[in-house]
């Protein structure tokens, strides 16, 4: 017999992050330890070759609630999320980057939404600047300012962070809309938020506590072939592939 559902559902993706997985997972573990939350953790290793999948079976075994680790090659961040959140078996569903770079304990600021009538939550750098505790290069936060104008102006306008690794939904929304998700690298985070719009679903972005963390994996012809993704999801919804 299948155990009951929890009420949380962590997915986090890696790649070759068995520098950053630990901090990452005993932060989470305390936060989930410290609130009480029945929860699943579930980590998307995209085939690393550094170890980090056999870190993650060693931490898992101290760690709280149930715990799922899926190792297979993903082609990019989008494919690797998509598969933990359709494994998700949570009420509700967040997932996170493996840096920490905004902490699991930045769900406290999204429970009264999701509690609210929020189908959707975004985490933001851009709704208090405050709460960015280490900002990213000036190069980096210039080409991520330009790619969040032209995403607001052909796809999703009145969302000033798109791109922000820490998002929450109710777990129905959650496996909704990845179930319908195309995009496999970078640019998922768009899509997925057209689709919400498109299914009208309530969105609401909340300002959440982020650090620059260094050694990311992002190389700058990512934010070109992002902005290919971004073109040809405008040419899908051009078509009406995006109607609910």
């Amino acid at each position: 017999m299948s155990s009951p559902a929890p009420l949380l559902s962590v997915v986090i993706p890696t790649f070759n992050e068995v520098g950053r997985i630990e901090q990452t997972l005993r932060s989470a573990d305390e936060y989930l330890r410290a609130s009480g939350i029945a929860s699943e953790t579930i980590v998307i290793d995209n085939a690393s070759s550094d170890g980090t999948a056999d870190l993650v079976r060693r931490l898992f075994d101290g760690m709280t609630g149930s715990t799922v680790l899926v190792v297979e090659p993903c082609r990019g961040k989008g494919a690797a999320v998509k598969r933990g959140v359709l494994q998700s078996r949570g009420d509700f569903v967040v997932f996170l980057d493996a840096d920490n770079a905004t902490p699991l304990s930045e769900m406290e600021r999204f429970w009264p939404f999701l509690s609210g009538g929020n189908d959707l939550v975004v985490g933001s750098r851009y709704i208090d600047p405050s709460l960015v505790a280490v900002r990213q290069r000036w190069s980096r936060i210039v080409l991520s300012r330009i790619g969040n104008a032209i995403i607001r102006l052909l796809l999703v306008p009145g969302i000033h962070d798109t791109q922000l690794g820490f998002k929450a939904f109710k777990g129905g929304v959650a496996r909704d809309i990845f179930g319908r998700l195309v995009t496999e690298r970078w640019a998922f985070d768009v899509e997925l938020l057209l689709i919400a719009r498109r299914r009208g679903y309530r969105i609401r972005e909340v300002g959440v506590i982020w650090r620059e963390q260094g050694g990311s994996h992002v190389r700058w012809t990512a934010y070109l072939t992002a902005l290919l993704d971004v073109l040809r999801m405008r040419w899908r919804a051009w078509r009406g592939l995006y109607a609910a």
